[in-house]
């Protein structure tokens, strides 16, 4: 039985201003899947109207958690590829069609987004280290595509909260072979969901840290590593 292609993986809190237009664009490409983090608006109901299949949590859990189910869910439906991005708009879904190109067409397993700006200082020291680390220009963008085969191996997408880059720093340590793709999307005016300022730097700069202590790896005996 062949695989499914290409799910398009999207953490959401109280994204009811921006989801519908995120779902309905995304769906050009793949099929999409929207954890809603406990939203306290209509995300949910919105990305499932619009075609999206939506898992709702009963508390809020934080963007890894998120992603980390996300990334379960697409593959306990067997899907080959998944690209994971925003739900604010932030990233525009009409770079979905290059990460599928690079990834299913030309099997590049790891594609990399790049965004316009960085938002936050400890961004761009975290970047400064992982650019001359590993030749990655903006590890920090939430827009990455992955051929699924990278999570099989590690097990998770990411255990110890680096900011959603666990996988891809521990696939490049290996010596995945990686792209990088410039995107760009409409800025956000409300207040980001990814904390306020202060505790995002602390987080990021946390992350920062522990890549610096010890670089993630890619564990092929991970407990819920498939073959």
């Amino acid at each position: 039985m062949e695989r499914p292609g290409l799910a398009v993986l999207i953490p959401a809190y109280n994204e009811a201003a921006t989801i519908a237009s995120i779902v309905e664009k995304a769906r050009r490409h793949g099929d999409v899947i929207v954890v809603d983090d406990c939203s306290t608006d209509d995300t949910a109901d919105i990305a499932r109207s619009c075609g999206a299949h939506v898992e709702r949590n009963v508390i809020n859990r934080g963007y890894e958690e998120n992603l980390n189910r996300l990334f379960q869910i697409a593959a306990e439906r067997g899907y080959a590829y998944a690209v994971t991005m925003d739900a604010d708009g932030e990233h525009d879904p009409k770079y979905l069609a290059c990460f599928q190109e690079k990834l299913v067409d030309r099997g590049i397993p790891l594609v990399l987004g790049i965004r316009p700006r960085k938002q936050r200082i400890s961004e761009v020291a975290m970047g400064y280290f992982i650019k001359w680390r590993y030749g990655v220009d903006d590890i920090l963008c939430g827009m990455k595509g992955y051929d699924l085969s990278l999570w099989h191996r590690h097990g998770a997408f990411d255990t110890q909260k680096l900011i959603g880059t666990e996988l891809a720093i521990s696939a490049i340590h290996e010596g995945t072979r990686f792209t990088q793709l410039a995107i760009d999307g409409t800025p956000r005016e409300d207040e980001p969901r990814f904390d306020r300022l202060w505790k995002a730097n602390l987080r990021i700069f946390d992350a920062l840290r522990k890549t610096l202590i010890a670089p993630p790896r890619l564990d092929c005996n991970h407990a819920n590593s498939k073959k």
